[in-house]
C-alpha cells in the first residue's frame, strides 16, 4: 500500500527546500505556490499541526533544518529587537520618538505599540528581552523625560562633567543643559516621582538648595563655569607657556577650587558654534587657534 500522505509531505518539503534555497528564508506567503504546489497553505498547516502537538519530532526537525519559524510573530519580534538594540547603542534608550527608525525599521512606532495595555499578553519572554536591552523601555513617566535623562547618564558615565552641561549643550537635537537645570529646581525636583529622583541621584544629580529666606544681594557677581575655565586656562598658560592639556588635566585655582581644564577645553571646542562672539574672542586671545573667527 502506498502511503500517499507521506509522499505528499515529502513533495511539499522538497518544494519548501527549493523555496528556501532561492529566497534564503522559510517565510512563505500564504497564497504562494511553488509550481503547482500550494506551498503557503501547506506551511501554514504545518505551523497549525506543530502548535496543536500533532507533528512528530522527526518532521519538526526536518522543517527546522530549512529555517522553519513556528511563530511568525516571534520572528518579527526578533527582527525588530535587533533594530531596537542598534537604536539603543546610538541613543542610550528605547524611549524613541514614534517617528524614529533604525536598520530601515520603524523602531519608535514598534516600541510604542508594545507599550499599549495587553500588547505583551502571552509573551512574557518579549518583555524580558526588552528589559535586557533597556530596563526603562516602558517607564511610568514621559518617554521624552527618559530620552533626556539617558543622554545625561551617558555623558556623566564617561566623567563627571556636570558643571559643564550648561543650557545650550545639545545632543540628538535635545538641549540637555536646559533640561538638567530644570530638573534641579526644587519645585520641579519635588514633582518628580521617587524613581525618577533615584535615577538622577544615582548619577550624581541633586536638586539646587532651596532658599528658605530671601537671599542677600551678593557683593560680587558669581563666577560662571566658563569664567572659571578661562581663569584656569590663563593660569596654566602663565605657568607652562602652553594652552595644550590632556583631557584628564585638573587645574587648581588660587581660591582652592579645581577646574577640569581638559574637559572644559574639549567641551568648549565641540560647542564652538554655540559660543558667543565674546567667549570665542576670549579663548582666541589666550591662544586657542580653533576659537579664531577670522
Amino acid at each position: 500500500m502506498i502511503d500517499t500522505e507521506r509522499q505528499d509531505w515529502a513533495r511539499c518539503w522538497a518544494a519548501l527546500k527549493k523555496f528556501t534555497e532561492r529566497e534564503h528564508h522559510a517565510r512563505v506567503p500564504y497564497g504562494h505556490k511553488e509550481g503547482a504546489t500550494p506551498l503557503g497553505q501547506w506551511v501554514a498547516e504545518q505551523r497549525r499541526a506543530y502548535g496543536a502537538g500533532q507533528m512528530t519530532g522527526q518532521r519538526a526537525g526536518r522543517l527546522e533544518e530549512l529555517g522553519m519559524v513556528w511563530s511568525p510573530a516571534d520572528e518579527r519580534f526578533q527582527e525588530n529587537l535587533e533594530a531596537a538594540k542598534a537604536y539603543y547603542e546610538r541613543h542610550w534608550t528605547l524611549c524613541a520618538p514614534r517617528t524614529a527608525t533604525m536598520l530601515d525599521r520603524p523602531v519608535g512606532q514598534w516600541v510604542s505599540n508594545l507599550r499599549r495595555a495587553g500588547a505583551l499578553e502571552g509573551h512574557p519572554e518579549w518583555e524580558t528581552a526588552l528589559r535586557e536591552v533597556d530596563e526603562d523601555w516602558n517607564p511610568s513617566w514621559p518617554p521624552e523625560w527618559q530620552r533626556h535623562y539617558a543622554v545625561v547618564r551617558e555623558m556623566l558615565a564617561e566623567e563627571s562633567i556636570l558643571a559643564y552641561i550648561e543650557p545650550g549643550v545639545t545632543v540628538h537635537g535635545m538641549d540637555i543643559g536646559k533640561w538638567l537645570a530644570r530638573q534641579r529646581k526644587p519645585e520641579v525636583w519635588q514633582a518628580l516621582s521617587s524613581r525618577q529622583r533615584e535615577r538622577l541621584e544615582a548619577i550624581g544629580v541633586v536638586p539646587m538648595k532651596a532658599e528658605l529666606e530671601a537671599p542677600a544681594k551678593p557683593t560680587t557677581t558669581p563666577v560662571s563655569a566658563f569664567e572659571k575655565g578661562v581663569a584656569a586656562l590663563a593660569q596654566h598658560k602663565a605657568r607652562t607657556g602652553s594652552v595644550t592639556v590632556t583631557r584628564a588635566h585638573v587645574e587648581r585655582l588660587e581660591d582652592g577650587s579645581e577646574v577640569k581644564l581638559g574637559v572644559f577645553l574639549s567641551n568648549s571646542k565641540s560647542r564652538r558654534a554655540k559660543l558667543t562672539p565674546d567667549k570665542l574672542a576670549t579663548l582666541a586671545a589666550l591662544g586657542l587657534d580653533w576659537a579664531q573667527t577670522g
